[in-house]
């Protein structure tokens, strides 16, 4: 996979889906840090990094999702595994498309594509390399006065993008960065947080921000309810 870099810049942008060719990325905030611990004892087994998926032509959901329900994504990984909680009440079109994305087998063997240190680490391309989506986009307005604090998993969209547009690209906040209230909301870690601050410790090329070193491969993505 052809190792691209991530820019420093102050507009904290999260870029995400669909056809467009932009960089999926979230530029870091000043105040994050570009240090990154060592590998040595993460905790992560060594495996092979996946050939890219290619681009994606699906077509949005239609489904909705009851919010009197719990769904719970369990996201199992090289360096462990984490769960997140489905936020339908508030985020409805956003956990429909995650759950159907979930379903069909889209996020397994995808992986981690970034790290940000003290920021967030992000994934769910088919491409690879911070480009990709699933095809389509959806606009879910995040709700008024959103915050995004450590633990919570939001949906990634480029900078030319309304609020809350999404596709198959996600990151989990690994920090508390006060991001603008700009990204669609898609739930909260509920177990596993160790493991998500485990991978987002991992050094990166360029340090601090970019590819993890060791490849973090979601190799299964699934979705309970109850």
């Amino acid at each position: 996979m052809k190792r691209l870099a991530f820019s420093f810049v102050l507009a904290l942008l999260l870029a995400g889906c669909g056809s467009s060719a932009a960089r999926h990325t979230v530029a870091s905030p000043a105040s994050t840090t570009t240090t990154a611990a060592s590998a040595n004892s993460s905790g992560c087994r060594t495996v092979a990094l996946p050939s890219p998926k290619g681009p994606q032509h699906l077509k949005a959901p239609t489904l909705s999702l009851d919010p009197a329900k719990t769904y719970t994504v369990t996201v199992v990984t090289n360096c462990g595994t984490f769960a997140f909680t489905l936020d339908v009440k508030q985020q409805p079109k956003t956990s429909a498309s995650v759950y159907a994305l979930v379903k069909r087998g889209f996020y397994d063997d995808l992986t981690f594509q970034r790290v940000a240190a003290n920021f967030v680490i992000q994934g769910g391309d088919p491409l690879g390399n911070g480009t990709g989506g699933p095809g389509y986009t959806i606009v879910d307005a995040p709700p008024q006065g959103a915050t995004y604090p450590l633990g919570t998993v939001a949906m990634a969209k480029t900078a030319t993008q309304p609020d809350g547009t999404s596709g198959s690209q996600f990151f989990v906040m690994i920090g508390n960065s006060g991001l603008p209230p700009q990204y669609a909301i898609a739930g909260k870690v509920v177990s596993g947080l160790n493991v998500v601050e485990r991978i987002g410790k991992l050094p990166t090329s360029p340090p601090g921000d970019g590819i993890p070193n060791t490849p973090v491969v979601m190799s299964s993505v699934t979705v309970a309810v109850s």
